[in-house]
């Protein structure tokens, strides 16, 4: 028998406010009647998803499209191409763009950078995960191309001749962005020839510090988040570095009683696609186990 152990859920963890207006938006419509159709996943969170579905939100891709005249579409938070609107106006679709405010700011900030870039022979450069929804979106704003990095081994891809205009997808890390930004201006021939803007969603970000002292209270710690998850990878990782008995967990199902062999404390926080409801079902479980 494990010992009785002191659960708690970190309150800053959870949904960020662009999430909780896709799901509110999503919500909204499907409690008018009818079916609702949502671009992609909704959020990186299988479990959430398939609440919603049950609710009768569908989950589509875009060659799906052509069949949903005179339906209702979500275009979810981390937003969509202009293409992918203009298609979905000629197939006569009824789109309601839940887009992240923070994402959509960055939209327009990727556009005007080509445009900045265009008139002195530069290039964008945008530290991102390769395929990822918001990603594609971006890239999606203009017709040039824009560089996508993920780690400094992809710098090779970039022309140091040329000047630069560096962004970043509002998930990824801080630490990540300043460490290839210094690397750029250290191999540009002249320091000037870098613009550097942070573009990571400081409601995103801000919880790297307080996850690292939350995760270092705590004799073990299970994160939760969903598989396909970009802020949940880059969090998780941020926890295990404060506190190496640090489990990654999508639902309580995956717990397992070994990890929780002779602790005391557990500390149970999640990304910003992770549902609140979702943390309370794994501290139970956990407590359970006790």
């Amino acid at each position: 028998m494990i010992a009785a152990m002191h659960v708690e859920i970190d309150d800053k963890s959870g949904f960020c406010f662009g999430v909780v207006r896709a799901i509110g938006e999503a919500e909204r419509l499907l409690s008018s009647g009818g079916e609702v159709y949502s671009l992609g996943d909704i959020v990186h969170n299988r479990i959430e998803v398939q609440r919603l579905e049950r609710m009768g939100l569908h989950t589509v891709g875009h060659d799906d499209l052509p069949r949903l005249r005179g339906c209702r579409l979500l275009v979810r938070a981390h937003g969509e191409p202009p293409s992918t609107f203009a298609r979905a106006r000629k197939l006569g679709i009824d789109v309601a763009d839940a887009t992240c405010p923070v994402v959509a700011k960055l939209q327009q900030r990727v556009a005007a950078a080509h445009g900045k870039m265009r008139s002195v022979g530069g290039q964008v450069v945008l530290l991102g995960k390769r395929g990822h929804a918001e990603v594609v979106g971006l890239t999606g704003q203009v017709a040039e191309p824009t560089i996508v990095i993920e780690s400094e081994a992809d710098l090779d891809a970039v022309d140091f001749t040329r000047p630069i205009y560096f962004l970043s997808q509002t998930t990824q890390s801080v630490a990540l962005f300043e460490r290839l930004r210094d690397e750029m201006a250290r191999r540009l021939p002249s320091p000037e020839m870098l613009t550097a803007r942070d573009t990571i969603c400081r409601q995103v970000s801000s919880r790297e510090s307080a996850l690292r002292e939350f995760a270092s209270r705590f004799d073990a710690v299970v994160f939760v988040c969903g598989r396909k998850s970009s802020n949940g990878r880059v969090l998780f990782e941020v926890c295990r570095a404060a506190n190496p008995r640090s489990y990654n967990v999508e639902e309580a199902s995956e717990l397992r009683p070994e990890w929780f062999e002779g602790v005391g404390s557990v500390g149970v926080c999640g990304a910003t696609s992770t549902p609140e409801w979702l943390m309370r079902e794994v501290a139970d479980a956990i407590a359970a186990m006790g």
